[in-house]
């Protein structure tokens, strides 16, 4: 599974970029985020119709 990380805007909130990750990646995104005090939002990335 894919995930969607996007990094937040400390002042509104908006997203700033994002990246897309398999799910073995998302536990060391956060953790580095966490140390940092990042704001990031993770969802399920949205899979293309083949």
């Amino acid at each position: 599974m894919r995930f969607e990380i996007m990094r937040l805007d400390d002042v509104d909130g908006s997203a700033v970029d994002s990246n897309v990750v398999d799910a073995a990646s998302v536990n060391r995104i956060v953790q580095q985020a966490a140390s940092v005090g990042q704001r990031i939002y993770i969802r399920p990335a949205e899979t293309s119709a083949s």
